[in-house]
């Protein structure tokens, strides 16, 4: 299938990689080819989005970059961005696969759908390309890096905001990768449930995300915050030990709560009152290189509310900014070298029936075939609390499966 779409211009496969997690609808989806599109370039607003959202059916597919800030909070963006991506991209596509354990369905309005599964059968699967060797480099030295976490641990002791997600990029220019390939060893090294392979032109995407952004099924709405990461362990008990340290952990509860206060207060804007529910408070949860925090925020969604007043109402993710939002965003420019663009940014769809699933882009690769730009961005969350050179490490660990892969 990944093969089959990757002939397109356009192209997304969104893969929960067989992990039973709940509130999952599928076990992949793929969307190919576009019937029509809307495009929102830098300065433009969400305003075009909803008319082609009311003004057309169907399944939609597509991507909220993190730059989307700027409309939403009257912010700007002054950094380097060697990608490309747009602020804003969904399009209709031509052929939807949805893949179960044990069937595949498949739409298209153009072409019988024998015709497809036979020509996804017949595509030839891609070779075991080797993308090992890249030598990447760092925005921030380890030096640059630490001193600027303990500006950051200033501005809290200051009072000027309480968690800030930093990050810094890792990048690599005038290479040759292939994009299919590459996204299939970062999922063999690193299955997680909320992969993605994304693709606009020259342009890809290759996610192997852990978390979910916002779901909404009917008038239900939810969101699964990740604070908290410790690593896996080889030994059991140790790998156990590890896990039980970060359920018990005072920093990374600390760092859970405060975004599950600021995820509350974002979707109680646009929920019913009295609707918004921490079901789940400090989750332990085990992925293939690390063990992680996650909560689970729910709420019943306000009648006539639209796509973009939920966008408007809570995005950026509060894992991906801290808190208070606008004030960090303000810091996160200041102290940042490059533009994060769909890199702590969201892709997925929205169903025929207005429900919608979207991920948080981390633990992923950005690729611009055209030039050879290769990138990735890793972060954390800075609290009063945080030691800086641990916060270093733990952007190293975040990477571990992308720097296995092409490093």
């Amino acid at each position: 299938m990944l093969s089959w779409i990757d002939q397109f211009h356009t192209a997304c496969l969104l893969d929960s990689n067989h992990y039973n997690l709940s509130y999952r609808r599928f076990e992949c989806i793929a969307a190919a080819g576009s019937a029509d599109a809307t495009v929102v370039h830098r300065g433009a607003n969400l305003e075009s989005l909803e008319k082609f959202l009311q003004d057309k059916t169907g399944w939609f597919f597509g991507h909220l970059a993190y730059d989307l800030k700027n409309e939403i909070e009257a912010l700007n963006s002054a950094h380097p961005d060697n990608i490309g991506f747009d602020d804003l991209h969904f399009f209709i596509p031509s052929v939807i696969l949805r893949l179960s354990e044990n069937s595949l369905e498949i739409n298209s309005a153009t072409q019988p759908a024998a015709e497809i599964f036979d020509a996804i059968l017949s595509t030839p699967l891609p070779g075991s390309k080797q993308t090992g060797g890249i030598q990447f480099t760092a925005k921030f030295s380890r030096e640059e890096y630490i001193e600027t976490v303990e500006k950051l641990r200033e501005h809290i002791r200051r009072g000027d905001c309480y968690e800030i997600n930093f990050c810094q990029e890792f990048f690599a220019e005038a290479i040759a990768i292939d994009p299919v390939s590459t996204y299939l060893s970062l999922s063999e090294n690193s299955p997680n449930p909320f992969a993605g392979f994304y693709k606009q032109g020259e342009k890809f995407l290759l996610c192997a995300s852990p978390e979910r952004y916002l779901k909404k099924e009917k008038n239900s709405i939810l969101t699964q915050p990740i604070k908290g990461t410790s690593p896996r362990a080889g030994d059991r008990l140790e790998d156990e030990a590890n896990r039980e340290r970060l359920f018990r952990s005072s920093k990374d509860r600390s760092e859970n709560v405060m975004v599950v206060d600021l995820v509350r207060s974002d979707l109680a804007k646009i929920a019913e009152e009295g609707s918004v529910v921490v079901e789940e408070l400090y989750g332990v949860y085990s992925f293939p290189h690390v063990h992680q925090m996650i909560s689970t925020i729910k709420g019943i969604v306000k009648e006539g509310t639209k796509f973009t007043d939920i966008i408007r109402a809570t995005f950026p993710m509060g894992s991906m900014t801290g808190a208070p939002k606008k004030k960090v965003m303000e810091l996160i420019e200041k102290y940042e070298r490059t533009r994060r663009g769909l890199f702590s940014g969201a892709i997925g769809y929205i169903s025929d029936e207005g429900d919608f699933d979207f991920n948080v882009v981390i633990r992923s690769i950005l690729y611009n075939r055209q030039t050879g730009y290769l990138s990735y961005q890793v972060g954390s969350g800075i609290t009063f609390y945080s030691d800086p050179e641990q916060e270093y490490e733990e952007c190293l660990l975040k990477a571990a499966a992308i720097k296995k892969v092409l490093a």
